[in-house]
């Protein structure tokens, strides 16, 4: 597990634009419970994780739709909730950092990790923009 003073600074790089943490398996239930879209981050330390995926999920809810739901886990840290999470984005290996938009509670688009390494957040925003035109 990651010390919080590490996590903190990455941790507010999501909820500062409105994503809710969610640190249980039930608030992860909860959550994916809702009707609407809901998008989970699967926050992670890793590099590409601050230079892509968090500026990229950012940057996608600058669009005119965006998903009714916006939650975040953090894998090394909140083991119970990104367990969670990562039971509903199966037929997908685990991934940090991962992306995935539910409707209704059903997985409609995956970004895994190999989707994020290496591209820049601009793909990565364009890639859930697209999502969110099509499911939200």
């Amino acid at each position: 597990m990651y010390p919080a003073e590490l996590v903190k600074p990455m941790r507010e790089d999501l909820t500062k634009v409105g994503f809710e943490e969610l640190h249980t398996a039930e608030a992860v239930e909860t959550a994916l419970a809702k009707e609407g879209t809901t998008l989970v981050v699967v926050n992670s330390v890793c590099g590409c994780a601050a230079a892509n995926a968090r500026p990229g999920a950012r940057m996608s809810l600058q669009n005119a739709k965006k998903p009714d739901n916006i939650v975040t886990v953090f894998a090394g840290v909140d083991k119970n909730a990104v367990d969670a999470a990562r039971a509903h984005m199966v037929p997908f290996p685990p991934s940090s950092p991962s992306m995935a938009l539910f409707k209704n509670g059903e997985l409609v688009h995956m970004l895994e990790r190999h989707h994020i390494e290496g591209r820049p957040a601009e793909l990565i925003a364009e890639n859930l923009v697209d999502a969110y035109n099509e499911h939200c």
